[in-house]
């Protein structure tokens, strides 16, 4: 793997430590979401996949359900290990390699289908992962994102919501908007066929501190941004209590896109 910079590094570490925690019984094994996104593709048996960041593995797993060669890739050694010992669990074959998502070891256009879920705000260079997306995808080949995200025009909750997600998590980077992806897939050869931004409930705020193993320190500080939460923030993530414990609603985006043919 090729040297990192300081984000990547960080990521890696983080997930290092913490790839125990993203198997089974994580909120990211309901794969609704993808199977929602990739369906309506049509995928035939035997398409090469790659999985970027694929942490517990649960995207790639399910592209192997479908028949696909799969390539589980990750910045982390831990989760590539139990990533793969999950889909041998369930008899799918996969590969894997280690690196990042800005710097992908493959030839050019070898790929039908590359997907990433819920990993690009930890990336250093999301213009470089795009790029390298759009280099090992074969023509006509299609690109699936989904991350968290806030909407175009919603500064103030956006600042709101990186300034909270940095303190729980230090790898975290930056939440792009869908304008900001279309612009990054439209400028490298990706046709965006689809975007859609839905509600995420998340679980309460104690699990996402377990979960990120967040210092106590930043805790307090979490906790304070929420009770001073600006009213754009609290509207647009639905900010309130259940039972005692904070819960609130991200913003998923899935973008779905395909590179232009010759």
């Amino acid at each position: 793997m090729s040297q990192l910079d300081d984000i990547q590094r960080a990521a890696q570490e983080q997930f290092g430590r913490q790839s125990h925690r993203y198997g089974r019984g994580h909120i990211l094994e309901n794969i609704e979401d993808v199977r929602a996104a990739i369906d309506p593709l049509d995928l035939k048996p035997g398409m090469k996949a790659l999985d970027v960041a694929t942490g517990g593995g649960h995207t790639g797993i399910y592209l192997a359900s479908l028949g696909c060669d799969v390539t589980l890739a990750d910045i982390a050694e831990p989760m590539l290990q139990r990533a793969a010992a999950a889909a041998d669990a369930l008899g799918y074959k996969v590969k894997t390699e280690l690196h990042a998502a800005e710097n992908m070891p493959y030839a050019h256009s070898c790929f039908d289908i590359v997907t990433c879920r819920v990993a690009p705000h930890h990336f250093s260079s999301p213009e470089a992962f795009i790029a390298e997306t759009a280099r090992v995808l074969a023509p006509g080949g299609w690109f699936v994102l989904i991350d968290g995200t806030v909407e175009d025009g919603q500064l103030e909750a956006e600042e709101w919501a990186h300034q909270l997600e940095k303190l729980r998590d230090p790898s975290h980077n930056r939440l792009l908007t869908p304008g900001q992806w279309t612009r990054l897939c439209k400028s490298n050869g990706l046709n965006v066929t689809r975007t859609v931004v839905t509600p995420f409930k998340q679980p309460d705020l104690q699990w996402y501190f377990e979960t990120a193993a967040t210092p106590l320190a930043n805790r307090v500080r979490v906790r304070e941004l929420i009770a001073n939460a600006p009213d754009s923030a609290r509207r647009l993530f639905r900010l309130g209590e259940e039972n005692g414990k904070i819960v609130w609603w991200w913003q998923r985006l899935t973008l779905v896109a395909r590179k232009q043919t010759i």
